[in-house]
């Protein structure tokens, strides 16, 4: 099996080295070298070596092979070739580009060598260099019809705008006239300054296809841009007489009336493109953009007008509900108020209850309000419509979290892990399980907590929050104590002026009986929180009983009890240590 492994891999470059070098016959270069048969020979094994190393990813290897291969045979142009692409990962692009160069050089038919150099010259904004090479390409092989697409771009890079007309028309010889080359042959002439060329060639898509109105109106839009307004016009009134409801054409009479400021038929046709049922959803889209940007910048910013054609849009028979989210998109680029903007999705959502974005938008506000029930009630919901979509399982859990159900919220977040796939966000789906990690703590099955808290970093290493909380829990427990202060020590380091895990830290060195360190970084700690919670002046003051500061233990612990009168664990520490709390006052009182 080893055996026909080795066979199968030689036969695989054996066949790359092939492809590389014989698509333009002998490799020209070969046969003009000197070179002995020893050399050959040593050559063929370097190179083949190289190629192996290639294939096991021992890219150092291959570089220095390759550069031995070309030590004995200079005019190697596979070699070359190979060579560049090392260069080239190396951020070496000139050193690279000499390699591409010295290859076709030497085999200038091969068309991977050709292919590959062009993409050079592109990178390196060497357009001219690159639209000769794209011409050989071109030469070499007729069928490459994308490359005269390449040559004409790469022209207009060069702004050389006739010689990028020339490579459109021996397109035009082979596809045909169309309205593709025709605009791009119209803008073009437009560019040198050719107005009337530019009108011709439109003029000759019309007249070559009299039947396609959507040419003629094209040919209308180049008279007006001309300033040939009543010529257009005539144009246009005769596409509408055949086709009332075009929308290109309605739209650019629309355009004419603007210049013309005849506002009044402009806003009738505006009406009657918006409301029309034969116009497309985007072209609608279009439209209401061009009267947002005018109510910005030409009628200060005055919303009444767009938003009245919303809802002449949203009134007609089967309306879309991608015009309502739009609608509220809009609303909310201007700032209305929510119980204003919230009937709109409520009204996309109805028409399409699948529409996942409306859905996250209310539940979004919904969480603003602190209405936990319509939270969970719009994520449930969600599961019949948008069963794959994570965030309502989230949405949906933390609402039961802060109603303190528990079970529910373990539920909505089991659920969601259940969609997880490999194209899942991982710090979405780090987050699930960092969640689910507290809620089973807080259910005591802290076996299931500490897998949840793994699973959470294997998606997320970085996850500071569930390092925090997992390490809290392990040094409460007195558990892998070592594991723990590795994950706080990262908290820290993360963020060092956290309160919260620099207490966690703090409490692992206490466990560990480290009180000395432990007392530094509790001392941070409070400093870093101006209302520390009973929890850290507990841990406070335990840390410095620990160090026989009885006196400043029984400070903290006292402060821990006012906020905690019912903890009766603190209660205990106090009523045990305050005989000797005493004598430290009288010491300290002598002194």
């Amino acid at each position: 099996m080893v055996m026909l492994r080795r066979i199968l891999l030689f036969s695989f470059i054996l066949l790359t080295v092939l492809t590389a070098s014989a698509q333009g016959g002998q490799p020209q270069g070969h046969s003009q070298e000197p070179t002995h048969d020893s050399q050959l020979r040593k050559y063929d094994v370097y190179f083949l070596d190289a190629m192996l190393q290639r294939q096991k990813g021992n890219h150092a290897a291959t570089f220095d092979l390759l550069q031995r291969c070309l030590e004995l045979r200079p005019g190697a142009s596979e070699a070359w070739f190979f060579l560049a692409q090392y260069w080239s990962e190396m951020k070496e692009q000139d050193r690279a580009l000499q390699c591409l160069k010295r290859a076709d050089e030497l085999e200038p038919g091969n068309l991977t060598y050709m292919e590959t150099l062009m993409h050079a010259y592109i990178g390196k904004q060497q357009f001219a260099e690159a639209a000769d090479i794209v011409e050989r390409i071109y030469q070499k092989d007729k069928s490459r019809l994308d490359m005269l697409e390449m040559l004409s771009r790469l022209y207009v890079e060069l702004q050389e705008y006739e010689k990028a007309i020339g490579v459109i028309e021996r397109m035009e010889l082979i596809d045909g006239k169309s309205e593709r080359f025709s605009l791009a042959k119209s803008s073009l002439y437009l560019q040198l300054e050719q107005p009337e060329k530019a009108q011709m060639e439109m003029k000759e898509l019309a007249e070559q296809y009299p039947n396609d109105l959507n040419y003629r109106t094209l040919y209308a839009n180049t008279l007006m841009v001309n300033g040939q307004r009543e010529e257009a016009l005539l144009v246009l009134q005769e596409v509408l007489a055949e086709e009332p409801n075009n929308y290109r054409a309605q739209s650019a009479m629309r355009s004419y009336y603007l210049v013309k400021q005849d506002t009044l038929r402009a806003d009738s046709l505006t009406r009657s493109i918006l409301l029309s049922p034969n116009t497309d959803l985007e072209d609608k889209v279009s439209l209401l953009r061009q009267e947002m940007n005018y109510a910005e910048n030409e009628n200060n910013g005055d919303s009444t007008r767009v938003l009245g054609l919303f809802r002449e849009m949203l009134a007609q028979p089967d309306p879309s509900a991608d015009i309502a989210e739009f609608c509220a998109a809009y609303m909310r680029m201007k700032k209305m108020p929510s119980d204003s903007i919230q009937p709109m999705l409520q009204m996309a959502l109805r028409l399409a209850p699948d529409n996942a974005s409306a859905r996250l938008q209310l539940v979004q506000y919904a969480w603003e309000y602190d209405d936990n029930q319509q939270v969970i009630s719009l994520c449930q919901d969600a599961r019949q419509y948008n069963p794959d979509e994570m965030a309502f399982y989230y949405y949906q859990g933390m609402a039961y979290y802060r109603q303190d159900d528990h079970q529910n919220a373990l539920e909505a977040f089991q659920n969601g892990i259940s969609v997880i796939t490999d194209e899942s966000n991982p710090a979405i789906v780090s987050d699930f399980y960092a969640v689910m990690g507290d809620l089973l703590h807080q259910l005591g099955r802290e076996r299931e907590a500490y897998a949840a808290y793994d699973s959470c970093l294997q998606w997320k290493p970085d996850n500071i929050g569930c390092m925090n909380n997992y390490a809290y829990f392990l040094s409460e427990k007195g558990q892998q104590l070592t594991l723990a202060e590795e994950m706080s020590l990262k908290t820290i380091k993360a963020d060092p002026k956290n309160a919260t895990f620099l207490d966690t830290y703090a409490w692992i060195m206490y466990k560990q009986e480290r009180c000395s360190e432990a007392r530094i970084y509790i001392d941070q700690a409070l400093q870093n929180d101006s209302m520390p919670s009973a929890v850290v002046l507990e841990h406070a003051g335990d840390i410095y009983a620990c160090l026989n500061n009885i006196e400043q233990a029984m400070e903290y612990w006292t402060r821990a009890y006012d906020d905690q009168p019912d903890n009766k664990a603190l209660k205990r520490k106090i009523k045990k240590n305050t005989k000797q709390y005493l004598i430290e006052i009288k010491k300290n009182h002598r002194r």
